[in-house]
Protein backbone atom coordinates (compact mmCIF):
# COMPACT_ATOMS: atom_id res chain seq x y z
CA UNK A 1 0.00 0.00 0.00
CA UNK A 2 1.46 3.42 -0.65
CA UNK A 3 0.70 5.91 1.50
CA UNK A 4 0.11 9.08 0.52
CA UNK A 5 0.69 12.34 2.40
CA UNK A 6 1.17 16.11 1.84
CA UNK A 7 4.04 16.93 3.79
CA UNK A 8 4.73 21.21 5.27
CA UNK A 9 7.32 21.08 2.19
CA UNK A 10 4.70 20.07 -0.34
CA UNK A 11 2.75 22.46 1.12
CA UNK A 12 5.49 25.58 0.80
CA UNK A 13 5.96 24.53 -2.53
CA UNK A 14 1.87 24.53 -3.31
CA UNK A 15 1.51 27.82 -1.70
CA UNK A 16 4.32 29.26 -4.17
CA UNK A 17 2.97 27.09 -7.34
CA UNK A 18 -0.85 28.10 -6.96
CA UNK A 19 -0.55 31.27 -4.45
CA UNK A 20 2.33 32.84 -5.68
CA UNK A 21 3.39 32.97 -2.25
CA UNK A 22 7.14 31.97 -1.13
CA UNK A 23 7.49 30.85 2.15
CA UNK A 24 10.36 28.83 4.10
CA UNK A 25 9.05 25.40 5.13
CA UNK A 26 11.26 25.87 8.27
CA UNK A 27 8.84 28.58 9.06
CA UNK A 28 6.05 27.25 7.86
CA UNK A 29 6.85 24.12 9.99
CA UNK A 30 7.27 26.05 13.13
CA UNK A 31 4.47 28.27 12.92
CA UNK A 32 1.90 25.69 11.38
CA UNK A 33 -0.81 26.85 13.77
CA UNK A 34 -0.96 29.98 12.74
CA UNK A 35 -3.45 31.36 10.46
CA UNK A 36 -2.61 31.43 7.09
CA UNK A 37 -3.36 35.37 6.42
CA UNK A 38 0.27 35.26 8.93
CA UNK A 39 1.89 33.72 5.67
CA UNK A 40 0.48 36.00 3.17
CA UNK A 41 -1.95 33.45 1.79
CA UNK A 42 -6.01 34.29 1.01
CA UNK A 43 -8.94 31.95 0.62
CA UNK A 44 -8.69 31.81 -2.99
CA UNK A 45 -4.93 30.97 -2.32
CA UNK A 46 -6.06 28.48 -0.82
CA UNK A 47 -8.33 27.46 -3.20
CA UNK A 48 -5.80 27.24 -6.17
CA UNK A 49 -3.60 24.92 -3.83
CA UNK A 50 -6.60 22.26 -3.07
CA UNK A 51 -7.05 22.32 -6.57
CA UNK A 52 -3.75 21.65 -6.91
CA UNK A 53 -3.86 18.53 -4.70
CA UNK A 54 -7.18 17.11 -6.17
CA UNK A 55 -5.42 17.12 -9.42
CA UNK A 56 -2.93 15.49 -8.18
CA UNK A 57 -4.55 13.17 -5.96
CA UNK A 58 -7.66 12.46 -8.59
CA UNK A 59 -9.81 12.99 -5.47
CA UNK A 60 -12.27 15.56 -4.13
CA UNK A 61 -11.24 16.85 -0.65
CA UNK A 62 -13.82 17.96 2.13
CA UNK A 63 -15.67 21.03 0.60
CA UNK A 64 -14.56 22.74 4.14
CA UNK A 65 -10.93 22.22 3.52
CA UNK A 66 -10.37 26.03 1.55
CA UNK A 67 -12.17 26.77 5.34
CA UNK A 68 -9.18 25.59 7.33
CA UNK A 69 -7.73 28.25 9.34
CA UNK A 70 -3.56 26.99 9.29
CA UNK A 71 -1.07 25.18 7.88
CA UNK A 72 -1.68 22.09 10.27
CA UNK A 73 -5.32 22.47 10.09
CA UNK A 74 -5.46 22.01 6.13
CA UNK A 75 -3.00 19.21 6.20
CA UNK A 76 -4.31 17.18 8.77
CA UNK A 77 -7.96 17.57 6.90
CA UNK A 78 -5.78 16.83 3.73
CA UNK A 79 -3.98 13.82 4.80
CA UNK A 80 -6.95 12.22 6.53
CA UNK A 81 -8.69 12.75 3.45
CA UNK A 82 -6.10 10.86 0.91
CA UNK A 83 -5.92 7.85 3.82
CA UNK A 84 -9.47 7.33 3.62
CA UNK A 85 -9.56 7.49 -0.57
CA UNK A 86 -5.77 5.47 -0.68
Amino acid sequence: MITTEVTVDELAALMKKAAGITVDPQQLKRDAESPFDFFGLDSLGLLGIVGELENRYGLSLPPDSERCRSPREFLDLVNSTLKAGA
